[in-house]
């Protein structure tokens, strides 16, 4: 558990340096990633906000975006084109911030896609854009919600620490 406040701990410390902003949208990992950033005092001078976008009629009342239209084109859930769509949904809403950061995946049980329990995919969006996935093989909802955080995290300080 600490691993994530200390990795909140240290993208908090990048971002300020850099007097960036973030906004983040979150699925599986169920605000995890939010309050890890949210923990480090001073976190208002570079966390805007976030959404824990974890169904259909949230993605589209928080985001704007139609998962029904999404589908039409090839677009699912739990999937990196997704997480990329998320994060700079997320971004584009929120003037003067630099980065948008998402995580999405089924924690367990396994999704209604066919991703087994510990499938997440993350993106970020700003000056670095990465994205990623990561299969824990693990069954456990809660470990999987913390390994999801962690990865998460860890994308972030990447992108930060790899910034031009």
């Amino acid at each position: 558990m600490n691993d994530i406040f200390e990795m909140g701990k240290r993208a908090g410390e990048l971002l300020k340096a850099r007097g960036e902003k973030i906004v983040i949208a979150e699925t599986s990992a169920g605000g995890l990633v939010s309050a890890s950033l949210l923990a480090v005092p001073g976190a208002s001078a570079y966390y805007v906000g976030g959404a824990i976008t974890y169904s259909f009629d949230s993605i589209k009342s928080l985001v704007q975006l139609d998962m029904k239209e999404l589908r039409k084109q090839g677009v699912r859930s739990s999937s990196e084109p997704y997480a990329e769509i998320l994060c700079r949904a997320m971004l584009a809403k929120h003037e003067g911030v630099t980065w948008g950061l998402s995580e999405t995946g089924a924690a367990g049980p396994p999704n209604p896609y066919g991703d087994p329990s510990g499938h997440t995919c993350m993106a970020i969006t700003g000056p670095v854009n990465l994205v990623r996935t990561l299969r824990t093989g693990n069954e456990d909802r809660v470990e999987n919600m913390w390994a999801f955080a962690k990865a998460t995290l860890a994308l972030l300080v990447e992108a930060l620490e790899t910034a031009p």
